[in-house]
């Protein structure tokens, strides 16, 4: 087939993009942006366009299939000679459908989680000889592409429940009609695009509505009140739940009976995610013996709590993580202050996305940083103002943020030296976003 792809330079856009080449389509794609890591990876498979932007050359009536990402605007120029030549359009969730319709379909879906729990699964069944096909959100230390469509009879699917595209307002996770469905919780996020919390409740009822059937398993936390309150628990419908643990010389380990499992991750988040990943890999022919046995080697998925630096004495840490909603970093934060409990923690997040700089939203920060030492808030104004955004008010943040101890940083320079003054003192420095401060190389200001 000749595909083209409307916004190639998506994650899970490019992913795909080269991964339908290497299966033998001939793969075309444009975008007015595209940043790293997918520049390289689609000039190393020969699918860079050739300049950046949209033209009604890259449309012709040869092409089988559009598939549309979510950056694409109604009035690009190539969706409207597509649509006006009906040429097949797609989504992408719309087309991993097709492509795993005779699959058993695995869904990961939940507000949080979901990347480091697909991940856990895959790096559970690839130290098993398992072989899936998979889409997932962020990469691991044993793959190399974020989609793999190798033919085989199970794919694992990690399920956004953001729009599908910007012609179909449905969430990504709807189109995959899961036989295996994870939650692994509800907390109100996108609020540019579900505007109250019922609203981004309801599309998380309407896949667990779906997916409540005897031939198919869902799999949620019990500790979720929404989840525990709408669900009713049977034979297909089972809660999990945070599992035995004990945190020794700086590492969470696993008390199950008699046995104990040293762990490379850490925080309570991070155990319920683990417990979601046994849950799916014993219906896939994995023991419980393997399962603790392979899950000991799960460093995490790329920029989900990795470590950045640890000082020569090894009594101080910078840490990344993607956290971006209130519960996230109040995960995040809790995880980095359980394993070292003794050392003074500077939390610094970047306010971000489009709910995390809504000064409706914000609000709901005000006590996700109770475990934290110092909280350090920072906001690119060089950024929001390309954006069309407006300014926040610095008194409006020290106000709605309940801590004694707030730096507003709004400069890409200023947050520099900041970071270049950390006093690596038995104290631990934990930066959180979801963009990239500013393209600030953490590696590099914390190696000189």
């Amino acid at each position: 087939m000749r595909i083209h792809f409307i916004a190639i330079g998506g994650a899970i856009m490019h992913s795909l993009a080269i991964e339908l080449k290497k299966m033998g389509h001939i793969v075309t794609g444009s975008d007015d942006v595209i940043y790293e890591p997918a520049k390289s990876n689609l000039l190393k498979h020969d699918l860079l366009p050739n300049q950046e932007g949209w033209s009604t050359h890259n449309i012709d009536i040869n092409i089988d299939l559009v598939i549309l990402g979510m950056h694409a605007k109604l009035d690009n120029p190539e969706l409207l000679l597509a649509q006006k030549l009906n040429i097949s359009l797609m989504s992408f969730p719309e087309y991993i459908f097709k492509y795993s319709r005779h699959k058993k379909r695995i869904v990961v879906a939940g507000s949080h989680g979901k990347t480091t729990i697909t991940s856990m699964i895959l790096h559970v069944l690839h130290d098993n000889n398992i072989k899936v096909d998979y889409l997932l959100g962020a990469k691991i230390d044993s793959i190399n592409n974020l989609v793999s469509l190798n033919n085989n009879d199970v794919i694992l699917i990690e399920g956004d429940e953001y729009f599908s595209s910007p012609l179909d307002k449905t969430s990504k996770f709807m189109h995959y009609n899961p036989d295996i469905l994870v939650v692994s919780g509800v907390e109100w996020d996108h609020v540019n695009v579900f505007p109250t919390l019922e609203l981004y409740k309801d599309t998380f009822k309407n896949i667990l509505n779906t997916t409540s059937a005897e031939s198919k398993q869902i799999f949620y936390c019990g500790d979720d009140s929404f989840l525990s309150d709408f669900l009713t628990n049977t034979n297909y419908i089972q809660p999990y739940y945070l599992p035995k643990y004990k945190v020794e010389n700086h590492q969470f380990i696993i008390t199950c009976e008699s046995q104990e499992i040293p762990l490379n991750i850490f925080g309570k988040h991070n155990l319920y995610n683990l417990e979601a990943a046994r849950l799916v890999t014993l219906k896939l022919g994995v023991s419980e013996q393997q399962f603790y046995k392979s899950i000991q080697s799960f460093k995490g998925a790329e920029k989900r709590l990795n470590l950045i630096k640890e000082n020569k004495n090894k009594n101080s840490a910078v840490f990344y993580d993607f956290a971006h909603s209130p519960s996230k970093v109040s995960a995040t934060i809790n995880a980095v202050k359980e394993l070292f409990p003794n050392r003074y923690l500077v939390a610094c997040l970047q306010l971000y996305t489009y709910s995390s700089l809504n000064v409706d939203f914000i609000p709901n920060y005000a006590h996700v940083f109770k475990d934290a030492d110092e909280v350090w808030i920072y906001i690119d104004e060089i950024s929001m103002k390309k954006k069309n955004k407006e300014k926040i008010n610095n008194q409006f943040l020290l106000d709605v943020i309940n801590h004694n101890k707030i730096s507003i940083i709004k400069h890409q320079n200023h947050l520099k030296q900041y970071l270049y003054d950390f006093q690596f003192d038995n104290s631990n420095l934990l930066l959180m976003s979801s963009g990239s401060f500013s393209n600030i190389n953490l590696m590099n200001t914390f190696s000189e």
